[in-house]
């Protein structure tokens, strides 16, 4: 994996905004709520979107629209990361891509308005213009709807139980269903992420000796066993205190954004090694795109919503072509680094 240690990162920081700008019409990054999907076809489904773990539908956890500039057919470019709540999976992941030209059948080709739309409401879309429904509780892909009304649409038996408290007070009503869609208590607090350019680079921490006391008294097998864990406690406190250095100047930072760089680990257990990273069904190689920072836990209030979520890093590689897909998403890969994983 290609790293360029002096190039510059993109940092992304959490920002509340109102609802409409967080709108798949203005191309946002953004943190929790419902995806904002960018192609309106080949949305993944619920098999593929299920975590890998315990096969319950995940939450949406955020989303990055990461254009290339120099790929026609990758003008608009969106990156959506999907976990389960499920506190034993503690963040099955799922990641994926689109990608659509600046011509294409959802967008149009001049740039979006940026003034607020005459409907900044709360009310949630339920169905896309390409005619594909969505889930009541989550906004992915709903193949499944209600047997008795068959107007509320859902991911899963499981959604459809979470919100039957609600639907059924409107299920056998005649006409719409109200878009305003009550609290599930399952989606993260919404965000966009802003996004600056790192310019400064933390100073490296200086390689110091390790410096272990003999033991003369302790059998030699014992004292090189005490001596290599002295060494290791060692290496992972200053590969600890470099992470810790290089986010000192914006703490904040719930993401950093470098498509072929090297990511920054929190530890110096569980890092990837090129053969862990699968390539792309196309062939082609993955490469680190951006990854997630733990200080995105504090402003997810995860544990207030009765789920416990966690991770140290979650680094985020995705095809090195950018394979072209037509309108459909193409699964990408995340590898998720835990601070236990310090201990």
């Amino acid at each position: 994996m290609a790293a360029s240690p002096s190039a510059l990162l993109e940092l992304g920081f959490a920002e509340e905004v109102p609802a409409w700008r967080l709108r798949s019409a203005l191309f946002p990054s953004k943190v929790g709520g419902r995806p904002a999907w960018l192609g309106e076809a080949g949305l993944p489904g619920p098999a593929a979107l299920c975590c890998p773990r315990c096969g319950r539908p995940p939450a949406f956890l955020l989303q990055l629209y990461a254009p290339l500039p120099a790929r026609a057919d990758a003008f608009h470019r969106c990156l959506f990361l999907f976990c389960c709540r499920d506190p034993s999976c503690c963040a099955g992941l799922r990641v994926f891509r689109n990608q659509l030209p600046r011509k294409n059948d959802f967008y149009s080709y001049e740039p979006p308005s940026e003034e607020p739309p005459t409907d900044t409401g709360q009310s949630v879309c339920l169905q896309l213009k390409s005619g594909t429904h969505l889930c009541r509780v989550c906004g992915c892909s709903a193949p499944k709807k209600c047997s008795r009304c068959h107007r509320a649409h859902y991911c899963s038996k499981e959604h459809q139980t979470l919100d039957w408290r609600w639907h059924k007070q409107t299920c056998t009503q005649a006409g719409e269903l109200d878009n305003l869609i009550p609290d599930h208590n399952f989606l993260f607090p919404e965000y966009e992420i802003v996004i600056e350019t790192e310019d400064e680079i933390p100073p490296e921490i200086p390689e110091e000796e390790d410096d272990v006391e003999t033991m003369g008294s302790m059998g030699e097998s014992l004292e090189e066993e005490l001596e290599c864990m002295a060494k290791h406690e060692s290496r992972e406190d200053k590969i600890f205190q470099k992470f810790k250095t290089q986010i000192a100047l914006e703490p904040e930072q719930i993401l950093r954004y470098g498509r072929g760089v090297a990511p920054i680990w929190i530890s110096g257990e569980n890092v990837p090694q090129e053969e862990d990273i699968p390539n792309c069904p196309c062939g082609a190689k993955r490469t680190f795109e951006f990854q997630v920072m733990p200080h995105l836990l504090n402003l997810l209030k995860a544990d207030s919503l009765g789920r416990s979520i966690d991770w140290g890093v979650l680094a985020v590689y995705t095809c090195e072509d950018s394979c072209t897909l037509g309108t459909g998403y193409a699964e990408e890969f995340v590898w998720k680094q835990d601070v236990t994983d310090t201990a």
